[in-house]
């Protein structure tokens, strides 16, 4: 038995289009820059590009406003540059995958332009609108990005409801007229032959009968809405109707869904193997783990991840959907800190060979893994000092909120926070070279570049043998070679040990054994590592058994 679809052995390389190549020398990423850099992505080995947004928005959050969805956003060039990118991306062997943000619009947007005038325009049910409750907002939610879900609009003397930000107004997907426009503007991109969306916060599309209030921490201003909000009672419906209308009238489309709050239970529906619903989704357990002890913070910390909560997190997804549904790989995205800096060490001691441990642990579980724009070559954290240097809508309204109004938390402290888990952590520019502004663009970029480019970019990366790219382009020419790799099962050894995640995946009478010790010391193990047939990949030169090196990860193949 091989890999019955094809995603099964895809490996996906996300793009955070303004931070990847300025091809203009603007000081923003474009879609020309990416064109540019396609000879790198696709000796790497990546199969499918996911973009970020790229839509005409108004960027309060950095593209995830949209305004217009059949327009490329005028920084990142026309819809011309978008189609032949298109063309150079498949002409070189690879897909595209768009990034569809549906659970809301920019208040820009002509349909919420439309639905704020009055309470009987063609638009005015586009969105989800409250009278106020004694003079105030309908309920007790909060938004993701602080403050209230709601705002007021004078103009219908009503709420509207906005998860995010206020320039992030919610449709409402219980108007069938919404649902259509949205499958319309998704066959506009189907159309034009992209292969696929990534689609954001999905899972929020759905809200409660009635918006009861959402449970609050003791001392917290709001409710926390995401149990609430995340996989609604029409969820599976909408997927469905979706997946009907739009997505399985097109060949090998690819679909993942980020659902925070979403649980492996709930993902057996939303990805079974069938094909009606999605491919997988995006999981944020393994990303969660490390909340602050104070509800009032959320996921406000600096501590690091306990090991064994982590082999926990991924080890119930594996098991779960094995035979099921199928998962999404990740370590980093474009909303988390960089991977080495959160989950390794980023002390230029450690850093690449973490690196290259971290990339083995992810990489032979089951499931496509996602590899991060800077990933492959072991970019970090920039470890910011001062709030002045930070971009991210999230990250400073929660330094306002937590420090500047409710003086919960001192401003150092906070400060560390950000430095740690911070967004703006991952989009500064990707680092090309050693040169002024790391290659990425020949005017000042729209955020500073992390000063440690000129040790760390891809240049310096592909002269050296032994660099993370190479190793990462190791890792998926395995994965690609290997249905043990990509279809067996997942068997998790020890999972108390606070030292090393170990592992195996069985399939078809082979057994793989991935070791990966996450600690600076040394560590002995022994798992019968002896007895194997091959070593497929260590990020050591030399293979000492049972004993782990700092950070050492090693893959051993078993045929009996």
């Amino acid at each position: 038995m091989t890999a019955t679809h094809s995603f099964q052995d895809e490996v996906v390389y996300q793009i955070y289009p303004r931070s990847f190549q300025d091809s203009n020398n603007d000081g923003i990423g474009d879609l020309k820059g990416i064109q540019q850099r396609l000879p790198y992505l696709k000796k790497l080995g990546a199969d499918v590009l996911w973009l970020n947004p790229i839509y005409k928005s108004p960027d309060q959050d950095n593209g995830y406003d949209i305004s217009d969805y059949e327009s490329i956003q005028p920084a990142y060039g026309t819809m011309a540059d978008f189609d032949t990118l298109l063309k150079a991306v498949h002409d070189n062997g690879m897909k595209l995958l768009m990034d569809l943000v549906v659970n809301h619009t920019s208040d820009q947007h002509r349909w919420f332009q439309e639905s704020r005038k009055s309470k009987d325009n063609p638009y005015a049910d586009y969105y989800i609108w409250r009278d106020p409750v004694d003079g105030h907002e309908p309920n007790n939610w909060g938004s993701y990005f602080s403050g209230s879900a709601w705002t007021y609009e004078p103009a219908r003397g009503q709420y509207y409801l906005h998860l995010f930000a206020p320039g992030q107004p919610d449709l409402n997907w219980e108007n069938p007229v919404v649902r259509q426009a949205v499958y319309s503007l998704m066959k506009f991109w189907l159309d034009k032959g992209v292969n696929g969306f990534r689609m954001d916060v999905i899972n929020l599309i759905s809200k409660p009968e009635g918006l009861p209030d959402a449970p609050q921490a003791d001392g917290a201003e709001y409710g926390n809405v995401e149990p609430l909000v995340a996989d609604g009672p029409k969820l599976n419906d909408y997927l469905q109707e979706m997946n009907r209308e739009v997505l399985s009238q097109y060949d090998d489309i690819l679909t993942v869904g980020e659902m925070p709050g979403s649980t492996p239970e709930d993902a057996v529906h939303y990805t079974n193997l069938d094909g009606s619903e999605l491919n997988m989704v995006f999981q944020f357990q393994h990303v969660n783990l490390s909340p602050n002890p104070d509800g009032r913070l959320g996921k406000w910390n600096d501590q690091p991840v306990k090991l064994p909560e982590l082999k926990q997190a991924f080890a119930r997804w594996q098991v779960a959907l094995n035979g099921k549904g199928w998962n999404s790989l990740y370590w980093n995205n474009h909303d988390q800190p960089r991977t080495i800096s959160r989950f390794g060490n980023d002390d230029p001691k450690y850093r690449v060979v973490s690196a290259k441990m971290l990339g083995t642990t992810l990489h032979m579980m089951q499931g496509t893994p996602y590899v991060y724009e800077g990933e492959e070559i072991g970019m970090t954290n920039v470890h910011y000092t001062a709030l002045d240097q930070y971009e991210d809508l999230e990250s400073i309204n929660a330094y306002q909120d937590l420090v500047t109004n409710e003086k919960i938390v001192p401003a150092d402290k906070m400060l560390a926070y950000l430095s740690h888990i911070s967004r703006d952590n991952a989009r500064t520019p990707m680092q090309w070279d050693d040169s002024e502004n790391a290659g990425f663009s020949a005017a000042t970029p729209w955020f500073a570049l992390n000063p440690n480019y000129t040790a760390i970019n891809t240049e310096a990366a592909l002269a050296d043998p032994n660099s993370v790219f190479y190793y990462y382009q190791k890792l998926i020419a395995l994965r690609h070679d290997s249905d043990l790799i990509k279809l067996g099962d997942f068997d998790l050894l020890d999972p108390d040990d606070v030292d090393v995640f170990a592992y195996k995946r069985h399939y078809n009478g082979q057994t793989l054994l991935v070791i990966s010790n996450f600690t600076n010391s040394a560590v002995t193990r022994d798992y019968g590592q002896q007895q194997a047939d091959t070593l497929l990949i260590s990020n050591y030169d030399d293979d000492q058994g049972s004993v782990l090196r700092p950070y050492e990860s090693k893959v051993y193949q078993f045929n009996h």
